[in-house]
């Protein structure tokens, strides 16, 4: 898929909020070298690095930090496309929560949906796609609201969910929080996602069309078919590397893999701007995120699973990322 998606209708209606707050919509985008003509093309795309200046750009001027929530609350069922479509003919919430964790790259590649079941609930986790920073709130505040307003929709209150988690720490507009997910929410949590009663997600849903659903599914598969057809080398070879977590390929490896010579492989990893090192230091970057805030693995652990034979080059890789020691990075709760 391509390295970076986000269908511009989701840009536009974050336009639309930003100028319902007094925002100089026309402005904000200039300084991103971006023009309002751009919010009206219908496959328009930015680089993901451009995407994050628009979202910081918009958190300094408006001065809003629950601007993720407000941006979810605004997202509606038809604002996900087929995706959406196909979630609303679903013959179960079950059914809709597999369309979702298959389908979710076609309309943003920014996180990762997976849910699991833990005793009488469910879990649906929402994890980064990749570094996303500090705006990370954001990007999960505005996609768990969206997605739990979906669940209300789709089941029309049938199968409430329970509570919204965040891994993060409590903020203070934690009671608006509260008030928009109209459910449970628990900071500190170690995982961020939603909490649904399993009793509830096979039940039959009222607004189920099996043909409507059928046609829906398929037009999302043709659309990921489509976006893997156009993935860049750079973009294959970091979803290798993913699918690796331990136990990196090597160049050599990994040029066999996709039956080239490393030559080849570094000539056309630098015609995109970038190489297997790079990729590889960005994925060690991820991943090692992921890792501490998951809160499973020492830090040895970690640098082990990361390809580092020397803890001490793991902490120094560390602090080049995020500017601080792996040590003092936030965790999620220790494992027992």
């Amino acid at each position: 898929m391509a390295d970076f998606a986000l269908p511009v209708q989701y840009l536009r209606l974050i336009a639309d909020l930003l100028a319902g707050m007094r925002m100089d919509v026309p402005a904000w985008l200039r300084r991103n070298g971006l023009d309002e003509g751009w919010l009206s093309q219908a496959d328009a795309g930015v680089p993901y690095t451009v995407f994050q200046a628009l979202m910081r750009d918009a958190l300094a001027s408006t001065q809003e930090p629950a601007l993720g929530l407000l941006v979810g609350e605004r997202l509606r069922i038809n604002t996900h496309g087929m995706l959406g479509y196909a979630a609303m003919n679903s013959s179960s919430l079950r059914q809709a929560l597999v369309l979702f964790e298959r389908f979710v790259p076609v309309r943003t590649t920014l996180v990762t949906v997976r849910h699991e079941v833990d005793g009488e609930h469910v879990r649906v986790h929402f994890e980064p796609a990749r570094p996303l920073d500090e705006l990370e709130d954001l990007v999960c505040e505005a996609v768990m609201l969206t997605v739990k307003n979906l669940v209300d929709h789709i089941t029309m209150g049938a199968c409430p969910v329970r509570q919204a988690c965040f891994r993060g720490p409590e903020p203070a507009y934690a009671a608006l929080a509260a008030s928009m997910f109209r459910c449970d929410v628990a900071y500190g949590a170690g995982w961020s996602g939603l909490v649904l009663p399993l009793a509830g997600i096979d039940q039959p849903l009222s607004t189920a069309d099996p043909a409507s659903a059928e046609e829906a599914v398929r037009l999302c598969q043709r659309e990921l078919d489509r976006r893997h057809a156009d993935d860049g080398l750079a973009s294959r070879v970091r979803r290798l590397l993913l699918d690796k977590p331990t136990g990196f390929p090597s160049l050599v490896v990994t040029a066999r893999l996709f039956n080239m010579t490393p030559r080849t492989l570094h000539r056309r990893l630098q015609e995109e701007g970038t190489s297997f090192a790079a990729l590889l230091d960005e994925v060690r970057h991820q991943l090692a995120v992921q890792h501490l805030k998951a809160g499973q693995l020492t830090l040895q652990e970690i640098a082990f699973h990361l390809g580092y034979t020397d803890p001490a080059n793991f902490r120094r890789a560390f602090k080049r990322w995020e500017g601080v020691a792996p040590s003092t990075y936030p965790r999620g709760p220790a494992r027992p």
